[in-house]
């Protein structure tokens, strides 16, 4: 059920379909099954991810957020089956996620000292089991991938990103997971600056390979420049003019074009874009691409201004994108 215009329905908003931006019918299914504590779906779409790395994470991303809190059943599978990957790298990232749940807020840290050591040690909890996952398979990027993020909320010295960084990309070039969480490890408010991650987003967007959503990470970036600088805003004053010319052509570098059907992350692509226009008052290309959300909203971008529902369903509402 997509996204349509219609405009005497304008107050209704979209019908949404909150934290699932994919158009996986097997994920959806994995998912709600792990909801009800079911993990057999989750492992064999694991299983069948082998081989294609960006539905590899999409996949055990989603499985392992639907199972914040009872990331002990995963283990309880791996205490039966120590040789599979997919078990360790699930136990891996679920514990990785938990372990975010518990971050303070950097502005109260000063205040949350016992909070931020959970928050660590939760994050070292999760090390172990991606180091096994990327022994049990040396070609897969994946654990990678994790191993980023953890580097990330253990705040490594540079240099440690930046192994894990090279050892993910030695493995598969284009991870756009893994280079939305290099964009972030550059970002000014994680250490890096506004240029080098501007500069990043822009190289990865030029030499992005056809059907890829590379060319998002250009919003993105701009996304997390300005959060740098500002609470959470209104619509205006987000971007320059400049700013909207090179969105704009990155948009227009991005076809959805790929052998296989569209990639994995485009639903993401699509909410960055169409976030990025919509504050930039551009109606036309907000709506042509929260259009093709189908009512799935992504965390990112839509966090930078708060709840990301309630600002989709606004967007939505005053684009008149309504479900259908």
């Amino acid at each position: 059920m997509g996204v349509i215009e219609v405009d005497r329905a304008r107050a209704r908003g979209p019908r949404v379909i909150p934290s699932r931006p994919w158009a996986d019918t097997i994920l959806d299914a994995a998912v709600e099954a792990a909801h009800r504590g079911d993990l057999a779906a989750g492992a064999s779409a694991l299983v069948a991810s082998r081989g294609d790395p960006e539905v590899r994470s999409l996949r055990v991303e989603a499985l392992s957020r639907a199972l914040i809190g009872s990331s002990r059943a995963v283990e309880a599978l791996v205490a039966y089956d120590q040789g599979n990957p997919d078990l360790w790298l699930w136990l891996g990232r679920a514990r990785l996620e938990e372990a975010w749940e518990l971050k303070p807020d950097v502005r109260a840290r000063a205040v949350q000292a016992d909070r931020l050591r959970m928050f660590h040690s939760a994050m070292e909890r999760a090390r172990q089991p991606l180091l096994t996952a990327a022994a049990l398979a040396p070609g897969d990027p994946v654990p990678w991938e994790g191993l980023m993020w953890l580097a990330l909320g253990l705040d490594r010295p540079r240099a440690d990103k930046d192994s894990v960084w090279y050892e993910c990309t030695r493995r598969w070039s284009t991870l756009y997971p893994a280079a939305v969480a290099r964009m972030i490890t550059l970002s000014p408010g994680w250490g890096g600056t506004g240029q080098e991650m501007l500069d990043f987003a822009r190289a990865a967007a030029s030499r992005a390979p056809e059907g890829s959503p590379l060319p998002a990470l250009v919003p993105l970036a701009h996304f997390e420049n300005v959060a740098s600088d500002r609470t959470p805003m209104s619509r205006g004053g987000w971007f320059a003019f400049d700013v909207q010319r090179e969105i704009v052509a990155a948009a227009g570098q991005w076809s959805e074009r790929r052998l296989g059907g569209p990639h994995p992350r485009s639903i993401e692509a699509h909410n960055a874009f169409g976030a990025a226009f919509y504050l930039a008052d551009l109606r036309r290309p907000a709506r042509g691409h929260l259009a093709r959300t189908a009512g799935r909203f992504s965390r990112l971008p839509w966090s930078h201004l708060g709840d990301p529902g309630q600002h989709y369903r606004r967007a939505c509402a005053r684009l008149n994108l309504v479900s259908g």
